[in-house]
């Protein structure tokens, strides 16, 4: 413990000498190829919040940059994230065709003018594609030049409203999605680069990684797996940004380790020696830390890690009740697209 310490307040210790290196590798079969990346916030303690971009993979998700301030809300300011999205574009392969998703908390910025403008600016100028849940008080203006509320373009109960072309903030054109679903907390709104349909709901949905809960983001397995699920960061006891950004660091380069793994025994066909499921029941990361004990129990090396298939698995399914649940088709009673 004291060694670790020593290598957590180490301020040598930094994702660019330990981490990229790692996910360079492993990510260099995705160049030229179409990626989904996720930005996303956790609260630890309510005292610090983790910003994540991640890489939607294998019905879960890897981290690709973070870091943790000492922030007392979930919600931050453009500015205090955008070098996370740096970070992230760095480490990517080139050629790749990206795809932002990010929640609605992304509004704190200079101005209430600003909201979600300075990330769809960004991300605009490096050429990715983005869908993002907007809040109900944003303005929309239409072809026809008048502006409303999104609110004012919610739908009735189980209907979907496409909206397109309109500009928001000034400047910035987009298209709109609306949905009214009973089954899910509250009606839901898109904003998406590109023109929308009913799969533009089904594309934002992989920002979750699994069946979650909107109104609980701390569900979201990947952050689950760094609480409860797996690494039990918050049994750590640290309260410092600057050390738990590097123990992220240090965490995701084991999760990106038994994630491989995991998938290098799938694609083997050895999962069973580990997974009783008639089909595969645990995610790869599951997979990758039994793996690993069994290694060390063993006394056997690590097997040199392949680079990830470009391919998207399907997600792990322990139950038919998630089954039917990842399954499950939403329909609506009336879908009406508009064209001022």
């Amino acid at each position: 413990m004291g060694r670790l310490s020593y290598f957590l307040h180490n301020p040598q210790i930094t994702a660019e000498r330990y981490y990229e290196p790692i996910l360079r590798h492993l990510l260099s079969a995705f160049a030229g190829e179409a990626i989904l990346l996720t930005l996303d916030t956790s609260m630890l303690w309510d005292q610090f919040c983790l910003i994540e971009v991640c890489l939607a993979w294998g019905g879960r998700s890897f981290t690709l940059a973070q870091v943790v301030l000492e922030h007392g809300s979930a919600m931050v300011g453009f500015e205090q994230y955008r070098p996370v999205l740096e970070r992230a574009q760095q480490v990517l392969p080139p050629g790749v065709q990206v795809t932002l998703l990010a929640d609605r908390g992304f509004v704190r910025e200079a101005s209430p003018k600003e909201k979600h403008g300075g990330l769809m600016r960004w991300s605009n100028k490096q050429q990715w594609d983005w869908a993002i849940r907007v809040k109900s008080d944003l303005l929309v203006t239409t072809a026809d030049g008048r502006t409303q509320s999104v609110e004012s373009l919610f739908p009735p109960p189980e209907q979907a409203y496409l909206v397109g072309p309109v500009r928001v903030l000034g400047d910035i054109d987009a298209h709109l999605a609306t949905a009214n679903v009973p089954a899910a907390p509250g009606t839901w709104a898109v904003l998406s680069r590109q023109a929308v349909s009913l799969q533009t709901f089904a594309l934002y949905g992989q920002r979750f990684g699994g069946i979650v809960r909107e109104s609980s983001p701390e569900e979201k397995p990947h952050f689950k797996d760094y609480k409860s699920a797996a690494l039990n960061v918050l049994d750590s006891g640290l309260r410092d940004a600057a050390v738990l950004t590097r123990l992220f660091m240090l965490l995701d380069c084991a999760y990106l380790i038994a994630l491989v793994l995991g998938m290098m025994l799938v694609k083997a066909g050895q999962r069973t020696r580990l997974d009783w499921h008639g089909d595969r029941g645990l995610s790869f990361l599951q997979l990758g830390l039994r793996e690993l004990a069994r290694l060390c129990y063993e006394r056997l090396p690590l097997p040199i890690l392949q680079v990830l298939p470009k391919c998207n698995p399907p997600p792990a399914c322990a139950s038919q009740r998630k089954r039917d649940a990842l399954d499950c088709c939403i329909e609506f009673s009336k879908v009406v697209s508009f064209s001022f």
